[in-house]
Parts: C-alpha cells; sequence; structure tokens
C-alpha cells in the first residue's frame, strides 16, 4: 500500500526518530505532528495506473491506487507508524515544499503549539511519465558527453538546466530545552523562515519575489544581515534560476554579497523537487556542525552574471560557519528561506 515516495518518507522519519533518541513516551502525542513536502505525490503509482488503463487497454487499475497516489499519503504514514495525533499537514508548493514543511512546522514548535514535529519532504520522480513531462519543459540538464555525472552546473556559463533526483529528508523539531534534557544529537537551530510570492510568470523567477524571502526570513530571525556567514543556493543549473537568485542575492546584501560562500549542492545530488528543500537544510546543518563549506561541482565556465564567490569545485574545510541561509525557490512562485543556526 506504499508508493515508493511513502518508503522514501518512512525510511527517512525513521532514521530522524533514532537519531534524535526519541521515543513515543518522550512527548504528549497529541502535541506532535507531522509536517512534509511533497511536489508531485506518488507519482510511480500513478504512472503505472495510466500504463495500465492506456497502454494494456484494461478497466481495471490497483485497488488501492487513490490510496498510494495521494498527497499526503507519506505524512498520513508517519504519523501512523509513530503515533503522532497533532497536525499531519502536507505542502505542495512545488519546488519550495519541504522548506515550507520545515518552516510551518518550526512556526508551531516556536508559538509554543507543538512539543514536537517531524518534517521534511519526500519525492519519487523517477517514471516514465514524469520525466517525459520534465524533459517537455526543456529544464533537463544537456548529458555532459565527457563526464555525465557533471550534467548540473550550477552557476556555470555553460549550465544547461536540472538533473532530476529522489529521495527524502526529514528532521526533528522540538524546544531546544527539550532536546538536552533527552541527550538528542543536535546538528543545530532553525531560527527564522520566510516566504514571498512572485507574481510575475509561472515559471519565471523573479529577483523581488526571492529577495523578498530572504529579507522575511531575516526579519523572523531578528538578526541583521550582516550577521549571516553563508548561503546554500536553490541552485538548479537552469539559466532563469541562477541568475535570478545571484541578483536576488545582490539585492539583499550589496556589496557584502561578493565576501558570502554559496554553494549550490544539487550540482552532486540533483534535484528533489518538493524534497529538495529539507535535504539542502540537513547538508546545511552537517556543513555548519562539521565546519565546511559545500562545493558547487563543475563550475568551471564562469558566467559574468553569475560572479559571486560560489566555494568552487572543492570543499572548505575549517570554516566556521555561525549562520546561513538555505534558499528554496519555485515554479508557481513560492520561495521560501529558513534561516540556520549553530548549536552552542
Amino acid at each position: 500500500m506504499l508508493d515508493r515516495v511513502s518508503q522514501f518518507a518512512l525510511v527517512a522519519a525513521k532514521e530522524a526518530v533514532t537519531d534524535a533518541r526519541w521515543g513515543s513516551d518522550s512527548n504528549d502525542l497529541s502535541r506532535s505532528g507531522v509536517f512534509v513536502g511533497t511536489g508531485m505525490g506518488g507519482t510511480h503509482t500513478i504512472d503505472d495506473g495510466y500504463q495500465i488503463l492506456y497502454g494494456e487497454d484494461s478497466d481495471r487499475i490497483k485497488p488501492f491506487t487513490v490510496l498510494m497516489g495521494m498527497y499526503n499519503a507519506p505524512a498520513a504514514w508517519i504519523s501512523i507508524e509513530y503515533g503522532l495525533r497533532g497536525p499531519c499537514l502536507t505542502y505542495s508548493t512545488a519546488c519550495a515544499s519541504s522548506a515550507v514543511a520545515i518552516g510551518e512546522g518550526w512556526s508551531r514548535v516556536a508559538r509554543g503549539e507543538l512539543d514536537f514535529a517531524i518534517a521534511g519532504g519526500a519525492e519519487a520522480p523517477l517514471s516514465c511519465g514524469s520525466l517525459k513531462a520534465w524533459e517537455a519543459l526543456h529544464t533537463i540538464a544537456t548529458i555532459d558527453g565527457e563526464d555525465p555525472a557533471a550534467s548540473c552546473k550550477p552557476f556555470s556559463r555553460n549550465r544547461s538546466g536540472m538533473v532530476l533526483a529522489e529521495g527524502a529528508a526529514m528532521v526533528i523539531l522540538e524546544p531546544w530545552e527539550v532536546a538536552v534534557a533527552r541527550g538528542a544529537l543536535i546538528y543545530g537551530e532553525v531560527i527564522g523562515y520566510g516566504l514571498a510570492t512572485d507574481i510575475s510568470h509561472i515559471t519565471r523567477p523573479s529577483v523581488e519575489g526571492q529577495a523578498a524571502a530572504m529579507r522575511n526570513a531575516l526579519f523572523a530571525a531578528q538578526i541583521d544581515r550582516s550577521e549571516v556567514d553563508a548561503i546554500n543556493a536553490h541552485g538548479t543549473g537552469t539559466a532563469a534560476n541562477d541568475s535570478t537568485e545571484t541578483a536576488a542575492i545582490k539585492e539583499v546584501f550589496g556589496e557584502r554579497a561578493y565576501r558570502i560562500p554559496i554553494s549550490a549542492t544539487k550540482s552532486v545530488h540533483g534535484h528533489l523537487l518538493g524534497a529538495a528543500g529539507a535535504l539542502e537544510c540537513v547538508l546545511s546543518l552537517l556543513a555548519i556542525r562539521q565546519e565546511t563549506l559545500l562545493p558547487t561541482m563543475h563550475l568551471k565556465s564562469t558566467d559574468p552574471q553569475c560572479d559571486l564567490d560560489y566555494v568552487p569545485n572543492a570543499a572548505r574545510e575549517s570554516q566556521s560557519t555561525r549562520v546561513m541561509l538555505s534558499n528554496s525557490f519555485a515554479f508557481g512562485g513560492t520561495n521560501a528561506v529558513l534561516v540556520l543556526k549553530r548549536f552552542d
């Protein structure tokens, strides 16, 4: 009864719960919730159903197709697995989905509405129908003939698009004093979350919307822009996104933008669509904790429009980072930014 996307979500949730040393007796389960983002839901199940209906000319499909394909299935299964009786919410805002899920979960914990939340995203878009749909948008990278693994080249002059990926990432959100008392392994803090919407075009990003999301996140975190040490970029490798995101960072940080290290990790793991924000949140927290700036790989041809410090081609170790932004910008115009801080 589980589509691939729900399987990913459950495995990631189990890893997060285990890592946090959490048990069902740790909290009031009525004050514990689940917040999951997914852009495409049970893609494999829906694709299989269409294959049966149209490809095999059959009038019967799997009886659990609706339950497997529905967008809220990953969140529902996590709630069932851990007996969490608080809010169980699913967010589908394309590539910002899981960043929104983490931000909304954090907001409820920060306001004292919840004591505990599992938050993140899951995506499984690597089905035939999904891949063909993305190809039709002309946003998929041209395969690098010399090195196919280098096909995604964020911020590079010769970038040609994104590489689709799948998977899941989950985090545990709770008041820090609770986590400390339980002896949880703490990677860092979420201290702010900002949203803003482009209203210019369904697929074309805007500098104003992305900049507004970053400013709103800084305002929510109650920090000045001078306190930001690094940025995890949305960095898809498409022509429009990378130049727009660069311009938005300059709009927010001014001349200081040239001194802020910026990482685009999609160059390594690809674009997980609705799960991208959660994975990149986790990577950002790990980078802060391990004092490492993650690289933007395959950046060997500079673009005059993308002229910031993208940490090209190699990680930088022994780099103390206290505050990092994690950007997630989406088709449909949803821009979400998380502010992450080293746990002292």
